[in-house]
């Protein structure tokens, strides 16, 4: 294993001690409503099914995270993480994580884009046999800059819907050479993570950071896909006036038909008191829709990446920008205007300061559907091929059969002429 110039996240602290104690107080209360990786807790101790993996992880660095990568390594795997955004990581969370004798962490909060992607290179340093990403920059900073690891990689998961779209398109192009369980895509994550996780926290998040309520406001929710609908429900559920902006027409129908107010961004601007972007793409709020908005309109992303509200284009347009409130940057324009961007423009559910990401059952599910993924490529890796891969559905039915029986909840199963009768084609009327 080489080593690295980049140091872990104790180099980057002041009062390390400190840090790891309040660190580890966040994971063990995130624990206790974490059921499904308890359970697994027991099974990958008792088990040991990742020995001898080197686990590389690029993830939101935050206390439900870390009881992920605590169970890997529990699993017997040697786990180093870093960051997958600049801004979401909690610094005391990663130095607790960095105690472990089986971890490094190298997620440091606020670092800048060099920094940023030498804590990538440096997880990638240690020669890792499977990756874990949301958003796939280590994928894709493993393909661009570390060929000569591929062969050694048994394969990768990918965390969330910005990251899948770039390994299908990876896929596309003949550019992805090990296999990547495309994790987002499974039910357990889209109906549950995207639909509740980010309609809940995005909007949580923005009324604390503003101290503003939704009633009686328009907001704008940009994309209809599984995180536009649980802003929109969520947003509805709090008495706003919600609008829909889509560029596909059946997506543009549903939200209609749901009872949604559905026009073009151009529109919407105008009537906005909140824009919420949910799209994954690029310039979705851009020059000619700032000059639509109100005074005092809020600006935010739950997407990915900084990228779908053209920020560049309203630095050029504002004649001050100031911070008016911790987390909200006001963009006053030359007619007086305020136009406020939350996170700076990033994923507002973890890069606003108060921010602490999704609820902590929406993701005890989501991370338990990334371990049994993590575990299938480390006992049965060699079943497939590069590219990309839907997780196989008895892992997922495997983490909802695991919180049913946390909550208490029991259900019906097929009997043997249900199932006979649902697997043939020759009963008719």
């Amino acid at each position: 294993m080489s080593e690295s110039a980049y140091p872990p996240v104790s180099g980057h602290l002041d009062d390390v001690e400190a840090a790891q104690t309040e660190g580890r107080r966040k994971m063990e209360w995130a624990l206790q409503h974490m059921p499904i990786l308890q359970s697994l807790r027991e099974e990958f101790e008792a088990t040991k099914p990742l020995d001898g993996e080197i686990i590389g992880m690029a993830m939101h660095v935050e206390a439900k995270t870390a009881n992920l990568v605590e169970l890997l390594a529990l699993g017997g795997a040697e786990v180093a993480i870093t960051g997958c955004n600049p801004l979401s990581t909690h610094n005391d969370v990663s130095a607790a994580l960095d105690t472990h004798e089986n971890i490094t962490s190298y997620a440091v909060r606020g670092v800048d884009d060099e920094e940023y992607y030498d804590a990538i290179d440096a997880v990638i340093d240690h020669e890792p046999t499977i990756t874990v990403d949301d958003g796939c920059d280590m994928i894709f900073r493993i393909h661009e800059e570390y060929p000569e690891l591929i062969d050694t990689i048994v394969g990768g998961c990918e965390e969330t819907t910005t990251g899948v779209h770039r390994i299908r398109a990876m896929e596309r192009d003949d550019a992805l050479d090990y296999p990547v369980f495309a994790v987002n895509d499974t039910p357990m994550k889209t109906l549950f993570d995207n639909v509740h996780g980010t309609g809940e926290s995005s909007l949580a998040t923005i009324a604390m950071t503003t101290n503003l309520s939704y009633a009686g406001k328009n907001v704008v929710v940009a994309g209809y896909g599984y995180c536009g609908k649980g802003v929109a429900k969520k947003a509805a559920g709090q008495n706003a006036n919600v609008i829909v902006t889509e560029v596909d027409p059946r997506k543009a129908l549903e939200a209609h038909m749901e009872g949604y107010e559905v026009m073009p961004m151009e529109d919407a601007a105008a009537e906005a008191d909140l824009i919420l972007t949910t799209t994954g793409n690029r310039d979705v709020v851009v020059d000619e829709h700032f000059d639509q908005m109100k005074d005092g309109v809020l600006l935010a992303n739950a997407g990915h990446f900084d990228i779908e509200i053209d920020l560049v284009a309203l630095e050029e347009k504002a004649e001050e920008v100031y911070e008016a409130r911790d987390g909200v940057d006001a963009y006053e324009m030359p007619d007086g205007r305020r136009l406020n961007v939350l996170a700076e423009g990033r994923l507002v559910n973890l890069a606003s300061p108060i921010a602490l990401g999704h609820p902590v059952e929406v993701m005890d599910q989501s991370f338990g559907v990334q371990a049994v993924a993590v575990r299938e490529l480390a006992t049965n890796g060699e079943a497939y091929e590069a590219g990309v891969h839907e997780v196989p559905d008895e892992l997922d039915r495997e983490i909802a059969e695991i919180k049913l029986d946390a909550e208490g909840v029991d259900h019906d199963s097929l009997t043997d002429d249900q199932r006979e009768y649902m697997g043939s084609w020759d009963h008719g009327t």
